[in-house]
């Protein structure tokens, strides 16, 4: 006995030459269609468990038709990004403290790629860092 799956597929004709699409609803209206291609060749091809049928000209694929709406699970995730906002004067920003804090919070070695970054964006192509106001100090 052979079992049925109660979803319903259509044949879907993507043309590689000409960018169009079209919809069948089934290989033989395919088939009877376009007679170059074989039934039997595509039927083999298109089998549930085989890739779709593709050459230079044609890409052969069947498709399920979603005639339901998808469980949330399945369904394109919403993008879960809040934005952030804070709104305050510009004399009271007070941005350098919040920038020393963040920079103090990272790493030594991200610290050291960003300076450079920046240092890098001042130089012009081929030219070098002047490095006679560098300080050393030797990390203990």
């Amino acid at each position: 006995m052979k079992v049925v799956s109660p979803e319903k597929r259509v044949v879907l004709v993507s043309w590689k030459n000409t960018q169009e699409t079209e919809v069948f609803s089934n290989l033989k209206n395919f088939c009877l269609s376009y007679p170059q291609y074989n039934y039997n060749t595509l039927s083999n091809y298109l089998s549930k468990e085989k890739i779709a049928y593709e050459n230079d000209f044609v890409k052969v694929e069947r498709k399920v038709i979603v005639s339901k709406v998808k469980p949330r699970s399945q369904a394109v995730k919403v993008r879960a990004i809040a934005p952030v906002v804070r709104k305050v004067a510009l004399r009271e920003a007070n941005d350098d403290d919040n920038d020393l804090r963040y920079w103090l919070g990272q790493p030594a070695q991200k610290r050291a790629a960003a300076t450079t970054f920046l240092a890098m964006q001042m130089l012009k192509k081929g030219q070098r860092m002047d490095k006679t106001f560098v300080n050393r100090i030797d990390p203990k």
